[in-house]
C-alpha cells in the first residue's frame, strides 16, 4: 500500500490485453476468476461471492482494451490499467482508491488472490478457486 492509502499491484500476463480485458469486462470472463457470479445490468455489476456476499457496483470506465474501473466495497474506486509489453503480453496496473483503513490489510491480501486467480485463468485456463461454500476467505482459505 502507498502512503496515499491507494492499494497497487502489478501483475505481467502472457495474454494480449484483449483477451485479459473480456476476463475483467465481460460476465463471463469475471466469472471465471473474481467472484461466482457478476453479471453486468444497467451499468452496475452484481457481484456474488461464495460466501453468499453481494455487492453491486457501478461500472466506472470501460475503454477496451486498456483501462477498465468499477465502483468496489465500501465504494472504493478499483483501476485497471493494460500496457501491452512489446511480446504479445500485458502488463496490468490495479489500484484500489478509497479503502477504509480498517478493511486496507484484508483488501490489499485479497487482490493479490483475485489477480493470482486472473493469470491463473488468462493464461493458463485453470481455476484455482475451490467454489465451495464452506471454505471461503471468511474461514481463512485464500483460494475461494
Amino acid at each position: 500500500m502507498q502512503p496515499d492509502g491507494v492499494i497497487r499491484w502489478r501483475l505481467h500476463l502472457k495474454s494480449p490485453p484483449e483477451q485479459v480485458y473480456a476476463m475483467l469486462a465481460s460476465d463471463a470472463g469475471r466469472a471465471r476468476f473474481w467472484a461466482e457470479s457478476a453479471i453486468e445490468r444497467d451499468g452496475a455489476i452484481d457481484f456474488i461471492f461464495p460466501n453468499g456476499l453481494t455487492w453491486r457496483g457501478a461500472v466506472l470506465a470501460a475503454h477496451p482494451p486498456y483501462h477498465f474501473s468499477v465502483r468496489y466495497f465500501a465504494n472504493s474506486r478499483v483501476t485497471f490499467e493494460l500496457s501491452p509489453d512489446g511480446n504479445g503480453g500485458v502488463d496490468l496496473s490495479l489500484s484500489d482508491a478509497g479503502v477504509p483503513e480498517a478493511d486496507r490489510l484484508e483488501t490489499t491480501a485479497g487482490w493479490v488472490s483475485v489477480l493470482l486467480s486472473l493469470k491463473a485463468a488468462c493464461d493458463f485456463a485453470v481455476d484455482l478457486r475451490s467454489h465451495d461454500p464452506a471454505r471461503t476467505w471468511d474461514d481463512g482459505y485464500c483460494d475461494n
